[in-house]
């Protein structure tokens, strides 16, 4: 340190000023006399010349505007839309295949929120359905229900056109087959519902027919799910064979024209129905009532319903039993509760009989006091060709 004191001790002797000016003198003599312009005539950027710092140009601020921040699509941002309107004559249900116009129920489960959402649909919803009738109106419900089955019937029979021949009903079963084609829709516990009929729709833009596989509950009653899949698409079945149904759409269908059908966007919570096991059976006592359900949980198995299934054949069994038994037990092991409770519903109105008890996952029935066969009977064939009624004649079949 002794080196530095007598160079310490002259710097304090100058004032501040003038060390600074001096160390910016030699730093713009350095930049002057700089090697790099006289060996490779280097020209400082505008931006380094210590001209441009002194200069006040006015610099146009680099900004964007910031995008606006992703939002999901909502049922709630109408914008403005209005709500869509379709002209199908016919109420707007979850299923069609697994609810009851004549079954009433006894209350909601909650509040009435549209399956639609919000503002989408020019219908109101009432809980179980969307009526095409304005509910608010009721005097003119009564008058407009033959109407609309009218109308039903009128734009499908101009849809189909012309009936078929059998040439023609061969090969569209055999476009439809499952080596021809990988299209199929698969009708589960749900039966038909809303949403399946846009699904039908779509593949009908591409084939003339479509093939539907049907499993579970609905399969009980299968002239039921033909009925309102003619009923509710316009279209027509050519053939079945056990659950599997070939649905065509018709000469006359246009994809381009095809009916507004506006999707549900979830599942509507069911309402309250009455109960299907009461606590005693309508003319026994409290004491005959449990005699009886011992009894039925105690005879023997008349069939194992397999989880989705083919069921069409229960009701002919059960009807077939009540010859020899008055009491039918059904074992309905590994399925949902909900499904073997829909399942004891059917038969009941299709055998008819009356329901016991569903305890133990088992489907008690009995036939009642005073049964008498049906004698319209029920048999649906497992396989039928749905031939039209003009190749009948022609075969010589009245």
């Amino acid at each position: 340190m002794s080196f530095l004191t007598p160079f310490l001790a002259r710097q304090k002797n100058f004032p501040t000023a003038t060390l600074l000016t001096r160390h910016l003198s030699s730093a713009t003599t350095r930049t002057t006399t700089s090697k790099l312009h006289e060996r490779y005539t280097f020209t400082p950027p505008p931006s380094l010349s210590p001209e441009s710092q002194n200069d006040d140009i006015p610099t146009k601020p680099n900004k964007k505007k910031p995008k606006p921040r992703y939002r999901p699509p909502s049922s709630l941002d109408r914008n403005g839309r209005k709500p869509v309107r379709s002209d199908l004559p016919f109420d707007f249900r979850f299923s069609y295949t697994e609810s009851s116009e004549k079954v009433r129920p006894i209350g909601l489960r909650g509040p009435k929120y549209s399956p639609f959402g919000p503002g989408r649909v020019d219908r109101a919803w009432t809980g179980v359905c969307a009526p095409a009738v304005d509910p608010k109106v009721e005097l003119l419900e009564a008058k407009e229900e033959p109407k609309m089955e009218q109308q039903r019937k009128k734009r499908r029979g101009w849809v189909q056109g012309e009936p078929l021949s059998t040439a023609e009903r061969k090969a569209l079963v055999l476009q439809g087959e499952r080596g021809k084609t990988k299209r199929q829709i698969n009708l589960g516990r749900d039966g038909l519902t809303h949403n399946m009929l846009d699904v039908i729709h779509k593949h009908w833009k591409y084939s003339e027919v479509v093939r539907i596989k049907c499993m579970g509950v609905p399969t009980v009653d299968m002239k039921n799910v033909c009925t309102q899949l003619e009923d509710k698409t316009y279209g027509k079945v050519i053939s079945r064979h056990g659950g599997t149904i070939i649905l065509y759409r018709g000469r006359n269908y246009n994809p381009n024209h095809r009916p507004v059908i506006p999707l549900m966007l979830w599942k509507p919570q069911e309402p309250v129905y009455p109960r299907l096991i009461k606590t005693t059976i309508e003319g026994l006592s409290i004491e005959e009532t449990k005699e009886m359900r011992k009894r039925g949980l105690a005879v023997p198995v008349l069939t194992k319903l397999a989880k989705n299934g083919y069921y069409a054949y229960l009701v002919p069994m059960v009807r077939d039993a009540f010859l020899s038994s008055e009491l039918v037990r059904i074992d309905c092991t590994g399925l949902e509760r909900s499904d073997y409770k829909k399942i004891g519903c059917k038969l009941r109105d299709l055998v008819p009989c009356i329901l016991v008890t569903f305890d133990k996952e088992q489907i008690v029935v009995w036939r009642g006091m005073d049964y008498k066969p049906p004698e319209d009977g029920y048999f649906f064939k497992d396989k039928e060709s749905f031939d039209d009624y003009d190749d009948h004649l022609d075969a010589g079949v009245g």
